[in-house]
């Protein structure tokens, strides 16, 4: 068969009874298939252990707070197990894997949204990724300094939530301010360029989002509008980002989880039920995870350690990265879809919400431009039955159009003309 696509995809609302689609929920955040996450928090926590091991690469990790000045960057493998059945099945040449780009940014201080630390900086960092790991130390080690003196993970957490707050707040109050100048002056009237009668026409939502944040609320947790995610998008406000907690305690501590809870970990989850309930926390331990990194390239050395882990602890131990990837993939909404066949497997990527023409566009922009329609099946049911031909023979081969939303897990196969010669 041809090329192959896996697909995310809801499907449209029924035309039944005249009822209108339903528009799909925009997103918070830049409009591309190209996002980034980064790694955050205060200095001396293990950021730059976390992303040697993620990445198996050689960030410096010194003792001192700004040791990481000029973010490090790396693209990581997104661990999955549909592409790893569909390179087994169709046995390709070439097999291409979805990435995720990671940043190490440098630790934030208090005082950075002033400039402390370097802060503006480190701030311009935080606003150049799509989502944030927001790292917290949960381990005592006396060899490791800490920028404020004392291990303090809850206190930490708030540090980085203020600064990255208080930078919005100042950045709201001037667009706050010559929004409101402008729709002052222009009143209701047809006066005013295009660019002024949208800074009016913008204004209320302006308002209501500096209010939001003066209130100590963060963006990302507000329920805003179509329309006025299509503002907040413009303002490229640091608290509108998807954010993840992981907490780096000590190997040993790692083993214990099965046997005792940590208390700082209890703590941190206490403080996100609070302040920001429904957030995913993710336990790990980057001395741990820096061990493993170094048997990458001895698959059946690096098992050994995980079984000499397994039983120390007295149940398997397991890495935690491949799960904090997959979530740091979730969380800035982005979704996978496969091109499959003897000559490739590969995984492409694009946002929820992504319709069929533009996820073609993501291979190539004339399939976007020539776009006839999408034939498509699940993953799961071509695990399942075998074959394409036996996905169509029990009628789950589908042809979809235009308006068809992509979906995660599905094979997807576009058809395309952009002459009036025949294209496959």
């Amino acid at each position: 068969m041809g090329t192959f696509h896996q697909v995310t995809y809801a499907k449209p609302a029924s035309k039944k009874g005249g009822a209108a689609p339903v528009e799909p929920k925009a997103l918070l955040g830049r409009p591309s298939n190209n996002l980034k996450i980064g790694i955050l928090g205060v200095p001396n926590i293990g950021k730059s252990t976390f992303f040697n091991a993620l990445t198996n690469s050689s960030v410096p990790a010194e003792n001192f707070p700004f040791c990481t000045i000029d973010p490090s960057e790396a693209r990581v493998v997104v661990p999955d197990d549909r592409m790893n059945w569909l390179t087994a099945h169709y046995k390709p040449q070439k097999v291409t894997p979805a990435f995720l780009t990671v940043i190490d940014i440098a630790g934030l201080v208090r005082g950075a949204s002033k400039g402390e630390g370097l802060g503006n900086a480190f701030l311009s960092h935080v606003r150049s990724v799509d989502a944030l790991f927001h790292l917290c130390r949960g381990f005592e080690d006396p060899g490791v300094t800490h920028v404020d003196g004392s291990v303090d993970a809850v206190r930490d957490l708030e540090t980085i939530h203020d600064e990255l707050l208080l930078s919005d707040m100042d950045t709201l109050s001037k667009v706050h301010q010559e929004y409101e100048k402008v729709a002052q002056r222009l009143g209701t009237g047809k006066t005013g360029n295009a660019v002024e009668k949208k800074k009016r026409d913008d204004f209320p939502t302006i308002a209501k989002l500096s209010a939001w944040v003066e209130e100590g609320k963060d963006v990302r947790t507000g329920d805003w509008t179509n329309e006025e995610i299509e503002v907040i998008n413009q303002q490229y406000l640091l608290t509108a980002k998807p954010m993840i907690y992981l907490v780096n305690i000590s190997e040993q501590d790692y083993l214990d989880l099965a046997k005792q809870p940590h208390p700082v970990i209890k703590r941190i989850q206490d403080w996100i039920d609070i302040h920001h309930p429904g957030d995913l926390l993710i336990p790990f331990s980057g001395s741990f995870e820096n061990q493993l990194s170094l048997f990458e390239d001895a698959p059946e050395e690096k098992e050994m350690v995980l079984e000499d882990a397994s039983k120390q602890a007295g149940c398997k131990i397991t890495s935690a990265l491949p799960e904090i990837v997959v979530k740091g993939r979730e969380a800035l909404n982005l979704q996978q879809f496969f091109t499959a066949g003897p000559g490739e497997v590969r995984s492409w990527t694009t946002r929820t919400n992504t319709l069929a023409p533009q996820a073609a566009g993501v291979i190539h922009t004339d399939f976007e431009r020539g776009f006839i329609m999408a034939e498509v099946m699940k993953t799961d049911d071509l695990k399942e039955l075998g074959s394409e031909a036996e996905v169509k023979a029990a009628g789950k081969y589908y042809s979809k159009g235009k308006d068809y939303q992509v979906e995660d897990g599905d094979v997807i196969f576009f058809k395309f003309n952009v002459t009036n010669s025949k294209k496959k």
